[in-house]
């Protein structure tokens, strides 16, 4: 195969899986993610609420939780009802050739979304760096969408697998912010890492934002690496 003829050919594989992934009620998600974080702009700005860096990541951290929902928790119920399902599990190590990219593309396509939304808080609110605040932001977002890919390949139902991740969000909210220990740990899941403790000394604070990409990171591989071994078992999804 030549060259140019790989490159259509992958083009075309991406173009498939994209229309696949986003189809259907992702714009309706993407929608509703634009207006919590419009309103959630517009409330601060009537409050006249101190603005910086630090806020504009609250702001976004739950537009960016809305992004990987849908594609993440739906995914493997619209292969199903696209009648694809047994297709799919057809192709050798489909779970990687299939999921991996499309968890990947998922990732990439929210990336660039957050960067857009960073730069609209620019614009409208504080100057921030939109390439780093989306990048912080990746963090959260590979923890709790591949948490949801785990739960998608055991309940095999995207209602159920919406019904626990808005439960364990619920869960992880509350207690993280109830326990006023660690709240300014990295076993905070939901650590702002632009909102600097006046207690802290910023190099202990560089330290523990460290310390909690690498605890989310790892936790997203582990989440990611159940849900390919779940996969395993193809005879229970067709």
């Amino acid at each position: 195969m030549s060259l140019k003829k790989y490159i259509d050919l992958t083009i075309r594989i991406i173009r498939y899986n994209l229309k696949i992934i986003f189809a259907g009620k992702f714009f309706w998600f993407l929608l509703a993610a634009f207006a919590f974080f419009a309103f959630f702009m517009f409330q601060q700005a009537w409050n006249r609420a101190e603005i910086n860096e630090g806020s504009i990541y609250n702001l976004l951290l739950f537009p960016c939780l809305l992004l990987i929902f849908y594609p993440v928790v739906f995914g493997i119920q619209n292969d199903e009802d696209n009648r694809i399902l047994e297709i799919i599990f057809g192709i050798p190590n489909y779970r990687y050739k299939v999921w991996g990219v499309r968890m990947l593309m998922i990732y990439v396509a929210n990336y660039f979304i957050l960067v857009l939304f960073a730069y609209v808080a620019r614009v409208l609110l504080y100057p921030v760096n939109t390439v780093e605040m989306a990048f912080q932001l990746l963090f959260p977002m590979l923890f709790f969408g591949n948490l949801a890919f785990m739960f998608s390949t055991t309940t095999r139902s995207g209602n159920g697998t919406a019904v626990i991740m808005i439960i364990f969000g619920l869960v992880f909210f509350i207690f993280m912010n109830a326990n006023k220990q660690i709240t300014h740990t990295y076993w905070n899941i939901f650590l702002n890492p632009f909102s600097i403790p006046n207690d802290i000394h910023p190099m202990i604070w560089q330290n523990t934002i460290l310390k909690s990409r690498l605890f989310l990171l790892i936790g997203a591989v582990i989440w990611l690496m159940i849900g390919f071994l779940n996969l395993q078992g193809r005879e229970k999804f067709v």
